[in-house]
Formats: structure tokens, sequence, C-alpha cells
């Protein structure tokens, strides 16, 4: 069986209740739509993207800029749709959409019991750097402190070239295009570019 052709695109307010589904399924706190909205009206310093299959959004991820450092704010993917290397697409995304923005660093947050978050980051060059105490709250967790230096660096984008190779397809981020409102939202194809 073939794996559906996943897509990534800018996260746009249309996206929004369908990330906040997922978000709900796999995180005990979730943010509100008010929260999602604000963060996808900051667009100076904050890059959200959508993977989706088809018309439907199966994960979302976001980054935030401060200064010359890129905090992933958050990856999310639907609990149906794990384990298809659908956080990899949206870690390639967020990466690039770092140092496009001139970002020397990324740093994140993972909850210490997450190893398999733990892991995709450590592939992405991600090292552990410290532990925030009590950081999750529902259930309370420590956080596990990760950050990639230097990530504008040639052997850094040679790293993330070479974990996008390894992916079904290569990650092109699209941008999402108005269709007739009986289509509902599609990605364009690589054609249409």
């Amino acid at each position: 069986m073939t794996q559906p052709a996943i897509c990534v695109t800018t996260m746009r307010k249309r996206h929004a209740r369908a990330a906040l589904v997922i978000e709900r399924l796999v995180n005990p706190k979730p943010w509100s739509l008010e929260v999602l909205h604000s963060e996808l009206g900051l667009a100076e310093t904050r890059a959200y993207f959508v993977a989706m299959s088809d018309r439907t959004v199966v994960g979302f991820a976001g980054l935030m800029m401060a200064v010359d450092d890129g905090h992933v704010t958050n990856i999310a993917v639907h609990p149906n749709w794990q384990r298809q290397r659908i956080a990899s697409r949206l870690l390639v995304a967020l990466t690039r959409a770092a140092i496009e923005r001139g970002a020397t660093a990324l740093t994140l947050e993972v909850r210490l019991s997450n190893k398999g978050a733990q892991q995709l980051y450590r592939h992405f060059g991600f090292a552990p750097v410290g532990v925030r105490k009590r950081y999750y709250q529902q259930p309370e967790e420590d956080a596990l402190i990760m950050w990639a230096h230097d990530i504008q660096r040639a052997e850094y984008c040679e790293l993330v070239a070479a974990l996008e190779s390894q992916l079904p397809e290569p990650v092109v981020v699209l941008k999402s295009r108005r269709v007739s409102s009986n289509e509902g939202f599609a990605c364009n194809s690589v054609a249409d570019l």
C-alpha cells in the first residue's frame, strides 16, 4: 500500500480549527483558537505550517523568531497519521524558515517522557542542554531543553538535506490557493508552481 502524498503549506486562519482538533488530541493543555489566530497575525516573527493529505490537515508546526534564534513552538501530528514522517517534513519546513529569517540557532522544549520526539530532534542536530522543572501541566512534567547551533553553516544545511532525502518525497512548501467553496481547500501541485 502506498502512502498518500503529503504537502506542506503555510498555515492560514482557515486551517486553524483543523490544527486545533489535532492540538486537542495530542496536548493535554491545548492552545485556544484565539492564541493560534494571534500567532498567525505575527508574521514578522512567526512561521506556521500545516501538513495536508488531500484536503485534510494532518499536522502543524510553528516557529517563533527571537533576534537570531528560532524557537520551535509546537509540532503536532494527528494520532492516526503519526509514524509516517510528517513531523520530519514539518521540521524541515521550520528549519528552512528559520534559516531564511537569519536564525543561527534553533531551540525547543520537549517532555522528558517523549523519547520519540527527542530522537527526531537529535537527528536534526538538536542536543539537550538543560531541564525546565514542571514546564508542562496536566500531567505535570519537566521539559528537556534542546538546541541546534550554527544552522546557517553548510554542514547543518547538508544534514537537513540528507534527512529530507530519506523522506518519501521532497518537502516543497506550497502556497495555498483559493478554490471554489464547493471544492474546499487543496494544495497546489508542484507542477502548478
